[in-house]
């Protein structure tokens, strides 16, 4: 048996929870009638009892009455007993004539006829203190029994619809309520896992649904940009890695066309190598970064060795590109606190970039702010449009000379640079200026 939804669980326990009321009502209901009716009627009978015995006299020790009773009066009900004689007496059967004999001599009280729907009261006739009889009043509780079963009757079917409207209501709003949620439901099961821009999209949040859609709605947000940052360092891991993969490759197959002495297969042997600590150097740096965005313990490297390493892995760039590359060497120790090798994976690729775009001269100098190291690295080429200056980091885009047919790149470096250092809570900028372009990379100080 498939398991009841949400909607049918709650329906149930709202017209479980109402039956149950409901009955309590009733219950209560016709308990509290019923005994208000019983006292009623003994109430009644008092009564009676006191305007009969509001017509007797002490007569010499015996009870009499002050006029002639009539009998077609209303006391046509009453029996009235003085010293063991029946005054009064109204036609009624034996059994109930004998009842009421036998209350003549007893205490107050009210006794029901068995089997009969009359109810008897006998109350003694006290004159200066001597008993001198007893008055016995009859009542019927046909009235009083009627009434209570048509309150029953009544209540029952008032609680019935009740419980109807109970239900239809809670039906009703129960669907209204969920109907958010099934659209929804059958939204999302429409997504596929490329609709990262799909949301509820349900407006404002007005009630406790709705702010769960522009919860969910801000969640989706959260995983989608996580989804594409995760394709965006995809693609510059495959930036990163292709360029020494592409130079191991074509070394190894250079070298494999043919014969060749030991000496060239020991160069393209230091080739291969070179490339391979690169790629090391890449995977390492990339490892690191991931530590870093997941809080682990960061390490220490001297601003300038970075720096000059650096400078040493882009020669080869260098001099294809024909620039001249100048380190400044800072007045004092600067150390950075951030690990070497990621420290040069978020300066490489500028230094690159500069490469690439300089036309004779690339200058890098090193400063510390209070706790933040600034690398500015400076060029003689035409430098960075006021409008580019945040668009060239983002994954895949080049500037206008780059698209224009200029230096080869993929549009990752950058990119994949501020990425790095914003994740040791740094930055990569382009600064503004009409000689040159000048990039700033701002890493944590140790």
């Amino acid at each position: 048996m498939s398991p009841l939804g949400v909607r049918r669980r709650l329906l149930i326990v709202i017209v479980a929870v109402v039956t149950a009321a409901v009955a309590a009502m009733l219950v209560g209901f016709n308990v509290l009638l019923a005994k208000s009716l019983d006292q009623n009627s003994r109430d009644l009978l008092r009564s009676r009892a006191t305007q009969q015995i509001a017509l007797l006299r002490d007569d010499r020790g015996h009870l009499a009455f002050q006029e002639a009773p009539d009998a077609a009066g209303p006391d046509a009900n009453v029996w009235v007993f003085s010293q063991g004689k029946v005054l009064e007496r109204p036609r009624a059967g034996k059994r109930v004539n004998n009842l009421a004999r036998s209350l003549a001599s007893g205490p107050q009280r009210f006794v029901d006829v068995p089997g009969s729907d009359t109810r008897l009261y006998a109350t003694p006739v006290v004159f200066n203190n001597h008993r001198l009889g007893t008055v016995v009043v009859a009542g019927s509780l046909a009235p009083y029994e009627e009434t209570q079963r048509v309150a029953l009757i009544g209540s029952l079917i008032l609680g019935g619809v009740v419980l109807l409207l109970v239900a239809v209501a809670s039906r009703w709003l129960l669907a209204a309520s969920l109907r958010p949620v099934r659209r929804m439901t059958r939204q999302a099961a429409t997504w596929s896992e490329r609709d990262l821009d799909q949301r509820f999209a349900l407006g404002e949040p007005y009630d406790e649904l709705t702010e769960l859609a522009g919860t969910l709605d801000q969640l989706l947000d959260r995983l989608a940009a996580s989804m594409r940052h995760e394709q965006r360092f995809s693609a510059e891991l495959s930036h990163e890695l292709r360029t020494p993969i592409a130079r191991v490759l074509a070394e190894s197959e250079l070298a494999l066309l043919r014969e060749r002495p030991p000496e060239e297969y020991r160069s393209a042997l230091e080739v291969v190598h070179r490339n391979a600590q690169q790629l090391a150097k890449i995977v390492d740096a990339l490892v690191a970064a991931a530590r870093h965005e997941a809080g682990a313990v960061r390490g220490t490297a001297d601003a300038y060795e970075v720096a000059e390493d650096v400078s040493e892995a882009c020669a080869g760039f260098v001099s294809d590109h024909q620039v001249e590359l100048e380190v400044e060497k800072p007045d004092r120790p600067v150390r950075l606190g951030i690990d070497a090798d990621l420290a040069e994976r978020i300066l490489q690729p500028v230094i690159e970039n500069a490469c690439r775009y300089g036309s004779t001269h690339v200058q890098i100098s090193i400063e510390r702010r209070d706790s933040t190291v600034r690398y500015v690295v400076a060029d003689d080429g035409p430098g960075v449009s006021p409008d580019e200056r945040e668009r060239i980091f983002e994954a895949g885009v080049r500037g206008r000379l780059g698209e224009a047919g200029g230096p080869d790149g993929a549009g990752l470096g950058l990119s994949l640079a501020r990425r790095l250092a914003r994740s040791t809570t740094g930055d990569v900028e382009a600064l503004p200026g009409t000689r040159g372009g000048r990039f700033v990379v701002r890493l944590p100080a140790a």
